[in-house]
């Protein structure tokens, strides 16, 4: 019997759209998103503000929209502040149009498509030749065009996003290619399906230890990075592909400079965990946490321990300590014989 997840998961698969969930991404915690609305139902009701500060793939906060008047999206990632804008933003768009662009687009001849830079970079190793060329070739149409409005330009930017990561030759990040492995031709254009709602929307692009000292909403989540793989080396290609600023790309990986670098990859991440629960501001605090400290793979281990994330929580409130058992995809190094997800939540003594 296939689980609800797989159900959904197919479901999705099989739409023409794309929906917020359907990206692959490291951490994503779109299997707990029930358990989460569960404790903010119970313990967390009739709020009106909700903060989620590392909101990742955005997928809690669209589980969320109708609990709360105000949803504030925060994260550092390019990529992943034009896929909240076009999936939350309630600004006008013609449909459309864009339906016309995504069917002229996957009409296009390819044979006709000269190489671009997104081509010459990343076909034959990220893609296949002709699904780079056309990539690229979309990239530039939506950047060039003058046809559509800024949030129509945000909608067709995510939705390249999605279908470029769908087809990548990867594992599911891009910290490397898939080598010694043929690459079929199987990119296709789909538009992403924003979400209709009724909430205020906020979102931002800054650091969230700098946001949470100007910063207040009744419940906070937080799911920050643990371990020293850093998200925007993580999708770099996707931030390339957002960004369009062409730059010189490192290494084998075909990385873009560095930028936007987490402390909490770093040893100083305890550190760095503690002032941001120190500043934050709310009500009600939720954090989750998973058990990869006690991982094989140096790059999986948790630069925070358990431990220590307790006692700095303990401080700025009444603690209670959720766990649950899930699956947890790895590429081999590390043995999840008991992988367990926690949720802590605070009620904070700033009422």
């Amino acid at each position: 019997m296939p689980t609800l997840w797989l159900v959904i998961q197919i479901y999705n698969s099989m739409s023409e759209y794309f929906f917020i969930n359907n990206r692959r991404y490291t951490g994503s915690k779109f299997k707990l998103l029930g358990k989460i609305k569960e404790i903010i139902e119970k313990y967390c009701p009739n709020q009106r503000s909700f903060t989620d500060i590392f909101a990742g793939t955005g997928v809690v906060s669209a589980e969320l929209i109708s609990h709360f008047k105000e949803i504030n999206i925060n994260d550092l990632l390019y990529s992943n502040d034009i896929i909240y804008k076009s999936f939350f933003l309630k600004k006008k768009y013609s449909e459309k149009k864009l339906i016309d662009f995504k069917n002229s687009v996957n009409l296009t001849n390819i044979n006709k498509i000269p190489d671009n830079y997104f081509s010459k970079n990343f076909g034959e190793k990220y893609y296949s030749k002709k699904d780079s060329k056309l990539i690229g070739h979309i990239r530039s149409l939506i950047e060039e065009s003058s046809n559509f409005n800024l949030h129509e330009k945000y909608i067709l930017l995510a939705s390249l996003i999605y279908s470029a990561d769908k087809a990548s030759n990867t594992v599911g990040h891009y910290d490397a290619y898939i080598r010694n492995k043929k690459i079929f031709d199987k990119f296709e254009f789909k538009l992403i399906k924003p979400i209709k709602h009724n909430s205020k929307i906020n979102i931002f692009r800054e650091d969230a230890n700098e946001l949470a000292k100007k910063h207040y909403s009744d419940v906070v989540y937080i799911d920050p990075p643990y371990n020293s793989r850093q998200y925007s080396r993580f999708y770099h290609l996707l931030e390339t592909l957002t960004v369009w600023d062409k730059p010189k790309l490192e290494g084998v990986a075909l990385k873009r400079p560095t930028e936007n670098m987490s402390d909490y990859c770093r040893i100083s991440a305890t550190d760095v965990f503690r002032d941001l629960i120190l500043n934050i501001k709310c009500k009600y605090l939720l954090v989750s946490y998973n058990n990869t400290y006690n991982s094989k793979s140096s790059s999986s281990e948790n630069k925070i321990k358990y431990n220590d994330l307790v006692a700095i929580l303990k401080t700025k409130g009444k603690l209670k300590i959720f766990d649950y058992k899930f699956n947890h995809f790895n590429a081999g190094k590390t043995d999840f014989n008991d992988h367990k997800e926690f949720i802590f939540l605070i009620e904070t003594n700033e009422k």
